[in-house]
């Protein structure tokens, strides 16, 4: 069964002025080409980079800047404990978090700047700018390969502060080191 939708009663005898004149007001600047080039650039790449992981394709994305930061921890029963808990710390669960099976470590995806306050940590290391991540499709949630052991959710990242208090009790190992992430991660 279908209902009308509501309508607005207009009276007909009501007249409708017109509108007015449209002036535009010429703009005195100039932009250059290349000025607008290397932003459209960077746009068109990341904009190409975010229909990859909606087209169910792996991804490369640069860390830092507006997007986000990642802390890397060892995984295995410690890490999946952090994860358990940082369900309950975070309305609505952890924010998004990457599982690399093959090279035994999460990623934590944390806000952009973290890795800037981010003092150094046995159990994590946090990277930003000028390094890039390979993020796996979005749709990949279980092996083979990197896949999300917490998917993304809206805008809502892993808060640094509590994940740092659940590193220091659970102390997941073996210990990530900064040299091999860079190795992993790539710098720009």
């Amino acid at each position: 069964m279908t209902a009308a939708l509501p309508q607005r009663v207009v009276d007909p005898a009501h007249a409708v002025p017109p509108a007015g004149a449209v002036a535009f007001t010429p703009r005195t600047e100039c932009i250059s080409r290349e000025e607008v080039a290397s932003d459209m650039s960077d746009l068109a790449t990341r904009v190409r980079n975010l229909m990859d992981l909606q087209g169910n394709r792996s991804t490369c994305l640069p860390l830092g800047g507006a997007l986000f930061d990642v802390v890397t921890t060892a995984s295995g029963d410690a890490a999946r404990t952090i994860v358990r808990l940082m369900d309950e710390v975070q309305i609505d669960g952890c924010g998004p978090v990457i599982e690399d099976p093959v090279r035994s470590w999460l990623y934590w995806l944390v806000p952009p700047g973290s890795s800037a306050r981010w003092a150094p940590h046995q159990y994590g290391a946090c990277l930003g700018q000028p390094y890039r991540i390979v993020l796996p499709p979005i749709p990949q949630v279980d092996p083979p390969g990197a896949f999300w052991l917490r998917p993304f959710q809206s805008d809502r990242l892993v808060p640094p502060a509590p994940l740092r208090d659940f590193l220091d009790a659970f102390q997941p190992s073996p210990v990530p080191h900064e040299v091999l992430l860079a190795a992993e991660l790539r710098a720009s």
